[in-house]
């Protein structure tokens, strides 16, 4: 579906090539971690594409709710040294325009 398409692999190397964005440590407030950030997005990004798209039968819920996991532990693998770290504020804009991305592709897969 969409997590073998080549958008989305085009989207996890344009993620590679932006890794020296997180190179700089967030602020130390156990505020809420890379991880935390991540799961929170695509589970709302999910919940938004059932919503939006009440046809949908079952069984394609569960794909969808697969591949959104199969994103998160991508994310995690191409993140793992920065995974449970605070994220900046540059880090939080670019991980919340990159998980729209990957909706973006949910969207036209689902349409």
């Amino acid at each position: 579906m969409v997590v073998d398409s080549e958008g989305y692999q085009a989207l996890i190397e344009y993620l590679v090539e932006s890794l020296a964005l997180f190179e700089q440590k967030g602020e130390e407030s156990g505020g809420e971690t890379i991880e935390d950030m991540v799961s929170n997005q695509v589970a709302g990004n999910l919940m938004a594409i059932c919503e939006q798209n009440p046809h949908i039968d079952a069984k394609m819920r569960f794909v969808i709710m697969q591949e959104a996991d199969a994103v998160v532990a991508d994310l995690e693998e191409v993140l793992s040294a920065v995974w449970q770290r605070t994220p900046t504020v540059p880090q939080r804009e670019f991980l919340s325009e990159f998980i729209n991305l990957i909706k973006n592709l949910f969207d036209s897969t689902l349409r």
